[in-house]
């Protein structure tokens, strides 16, 4: 022991320093080394403690074994397909339905605040109907909508025409046609060719804060059902729907009164999913007013 004296050696080991976990006068951390040197002075027994754990820590970090990284691995249509069951043609329709898909899905990520606009593909400038859908068209475009429709003639070249005259952003989705050639209307700014109904009619309406129906066939009448099916089952987010003609949707109205309502077909509030108007004017202050209260 050095010249202090002590009681006990318990006092003695309670006040030496411990080897392991001093540090140099600077601060900076010591080698193993040099802590077994320095705590030969006091405890002869320190070195080979200190020497002995090194090795130990040596043997256990090369006996670790550490797990194996696992390669990510992207799932492939065809690893889908596997897993539902599909093969032959019906391997390949699978894919030309997603392929129809993704083409949808491209256009929707450059698409802000659109409004949809349904209507016939009859009909030609000078017409009432033409001309109340070209109207509109310029109206939502200056407030700053994206105008989405068909991408076809009469009503759907209407609504792009009056968005692209004032320079707005005008969306045309169409369709093939057998037997049917036709090129888009020369009023669009984008353009998207579906080979399938149901991926163009999604598309249609995912892509829309707004829905607006010009009278129209039974493809009109089938998308008009379908975005007041969603609405009605809460499928997607709450969106005025008008229905421009007061004299061609009254029957319709009535019949879903008379009729379908009255048998208890429909659920209170259903009638007032839609409204009918023939003011255009109306139609876009309503969507503006709609589209101004949601995040962009």
């Amino acid at each position: 022991m050095d010249q202090k004296q002590y009681h006990s050696r318990r006092e003695y080991q309670g006040q030496r320093k411990n080897p392991f976990t001093t540090a140099s006068p600077a601060g900076a951390s010591r080698s193993l080394e040099e802590i077994a040197a320095d705590a030969d002075k006091h405890d002869p027994l320190a070195r080979l403690r200190a020497l002995n754990e090194q090795k130990s820590r040596d043997e256990r970090f090369r006996t670790l074994k550490r797990p194996e990284p696992k390669p990510v691995q992207l799932k492939t249509w065809d690893d889908t397909a596997y897993e539902f069951g599909l093969s032959g043609s019906d391997y390949f329709q699978s894919m030309r339905y997603a392929k129809d898909l993704n083409r949808g899905l491209k256009i929707l990520e450059i698409i802000k605040k659109g409004v949809t606009i349904f209507g016939s593909r009859f009909g030609s400038e000078g017409d009432q109907q033409y001309d109340q859908a070209r109207l509109l068209g310029r109206l939502l475009a200056k407030s700053g909508h994206t105008v989405i429709s068909g991408g076809g003639p009469g009503i759907m070249e209407a609504v792009n025409r009056g968005a692209y005259e004032i320079g707005g952003h005008s969306v045309g989705l169409k369709i093939t046609l057998p037997g049917m050639d036709e090129p888009p209307n020369p009023y669009v700014t984008e353009e998207v060719t579906f080979e399938y109904f149901f991926a163009r009619k999604a598309m249609l309406i995912n892509a829309a804060r707004a829905f607006v129906f010009f009278p129209g066939g039974y493809g009109t009448l089938d998308e008009f059902t379908e975005v007041l099916v969603l609405q009605q089952e809460h499928k997607m987010l709450p969106a005025p729907i008008y229905l421009v003609g007061v004299d061609y949707f009254r029957p319709l109205h009535e019949y879903f009164r008379d009729y379908t309502d009255a048998r208890g077909f429909l659920t209170p509030g259903d009638l007032e999913l839609y409204t009918i108007t023939d003011d255009v004017n109306v139609v876009a202050a309503g969507i503006a007013e709609h589209t101004s209260k949601q995040v962009l």
